[in-house]
């Protein structure tokens, strides 16, 4: 006969048949049984904060008398191990198949909170040789969830999570950008072209000063970062336990929480001032992915110049030329398309369409209703993809694409000297009319500005000279500066 799969486990509702070495218990398997539904799980990031809180929690309440010193050390070295494994890429997948709980369960998230507390539970009956399921000495509620509720603890994980991966994962990654970018405006600043508004033909602007504002976009980008993470860690409902008015726990155990947190994770996280509120409400999550939606937005709006300003090679306007990392086309040899600008549109696309969600979710009536949020799993879900995904594409962006652009001297000086719009140099010596009649005189015959000004005799050749210096059109109010690009 085939050995038994399954073993026997029982919570509140009755009894249960359990994946035989599955670390969770009947609770859980209830969820899975109850919300098969994606096929996606609690993000890693999520248990792992969860991992994190739950040891914090035992913490805080041995040192508050609540829970004996034996009891505290098993949940603390349970925890631990959790942390180690989720931490590790190499044993991350092994320690997830323990919380298999889809995104899309109880809006509250009370499912994960439970998973947590099973498997914390029966890892401390593994370790002294008890048996699954057993719950001792440890038990996952009166113990692992000792002065919490699922309603205080998954907001609180969420926020965790989410601010500490912001500033560990995507903060960097966006700084890597800004630098990136810093570095090519520098390189970039004495080569003049013409500027395009639009997408007509504007007055001429350095290459350097077009990638000085992107670099500026990212550097904002890294301040609405630690916007984000202030929104999310200044405000955690730990302690709030069911509906805001701390039932069943100390006064001073959130605020033990939130310094053992601190210490944990390198974040400094607060108490909610108002406990209905952090509770009630997600608002600090809907603050804070509008923080990254606007990143998503400035990561586009570069990844679309950029791209513009590479198109060609022939038939473009090619004023720079873009990394070639792959073949672009199945079908036309030789071709090459910008695809890591490309995937950085697509994720400001996405991350959009998160921001639209959270924001669904935290409306009154569909997440956000009376006491408690009940969309909170979808939230955190898009909230975790859209900070993996603006850092994951800012490295690449930086990496593979930005460092490597080279600037394109020979079609962006044909396209300087060409435009009618330097016209404007002269407009405040000739008047508007004038300078108008003439670059629409040049537009006819394909004459340049200059060719037609000396053929007509319209001013002297070295005033004319002056006026259409097109590096001096760049500086328009330094003088000092005019003159030292002139020596270079």
């Amino acid at each position: 006969m085939a050995a038994k799969r399954t073993r026997t486990d029982h919570d509140s509702m009755g009894i249960l048949e359990v994946p035989l070495k599955a670390l969770y218990s009947a609770s859980t398997q209830r969820a899975v049984q109850n919300f098969p539904i994606s096929g996606t799980a609690v993000s890693w990031e999520i248990i792992l904060a969860f991992a994190q809180l739950k040891r914090a929690a035992a913490e805080a309440n041995h040192e508050l008398g609540k829970l004996d010193a034996k009891r505290c050390k098993l949940i603390v070295k349970a925890c631990a191990n959790i942390i180690t494994r989720l931490t590790d890429i190499d044993t991350r997948c092994d320690m997830m198949q323990h919380f298999p709980v889809d995104i899309f369960q109880t809006g509250s998230g009370t499912s994960t909170n439970v998973n947590v507390n099973e498997v914390i539970s029966n890892m401390v009956s593994v370790s002294l040789n008890k048996k699954l399921g057993s719950f001792d000495p440890v038990h996952p509620n009166d113990h692992v969830n000792m002065g919490q509720s699922s309603n205080d603890t998954f907001p609180t994980a969420v926020q965790v999570a989410a601010a500490t991966h912001i500033k560990k994962s995507m903060v960097p990654d966006v700084k890597k950008l800004a630098s990136a970018l810093h570095r090519k405006a520098k390189q970039f600043d004495s080569i003049v072209k013409i500027g395009r508004t639009h997408l007509q033909d504007a007055t001429p602007i350095r290459l350097g000063q077009e990638f000085s504002g992107f670099a500026a976009q990212m550097d904002f980008a890294v301040e609405r970062s630690e916007k984000a993470i202030h929104a999310l860690a200044s405000n955690l409902p730990i302690g709030g336990t069911a509906v805001g008015t701390g039932i069943n726990t100390h006064p001073r155990f959130a605020a033990i929480v939130a310094k053992r947190l601190s210490r944990s994770t390198g974040v400094k996280f607060h108490e909610a001032d108002n406990h209905f509120e952090a509770q009630a409400s997600r608002d600090c999550i809907v603050e804070a992915h509008g923080n990254l939606r606007t990143i998503a937005i400035s990561l586009s709006k570069i990844a679309s110049d950029i791209r513009f300003m590479g198109s060609g090679p022939r038939c473009g306007i090619h004023e720079i030329e873009l990394p070639a990392i792959q073949p672009g086309s199945s079908i036309m040899p030789g071709k090459v398309n910008p695809v890591l600008v490309e995937s950085s549109m697509q994720v400001a696309m996405k991350v959009s369409g998160n921001d639209v969600s959270i924001g669904m979710g935290a409306l009154g009536g569909t997440g956000s209703l009376m006491d408690l949020n009940v969309a909170q799993p979808m939230m955190s879900d898009c909230l975790l993809e859209s900070i993996k995904i603006i850092g994951n594409v800012s490295a690449l962006f930086a990496d593979d694409c930005v460092k490597g652009i080279q600037a394109n001297r020979k079609a962006i000086k044909k396209t300087v000297e060409q435009s009618l719009m330097l016209g404007t140099a002269l407009a405040p010596v000739i008047g508007y009319d004038s300078a108008s009649k003439i670059a629409k005189a040049c537009y006819k015959t394909g004459q340049t500005i200059r060719e037609y000004c000396l053929e007509h005799d319209i001013l002297p050749k070295a005033t004319l000279d002056e006026l259409l210096d097109v590096t001096s059109m760049t500086y328009p109010h330094d003088a000092k500066k005019k003159k030292n690009t002139k020596k270079q």
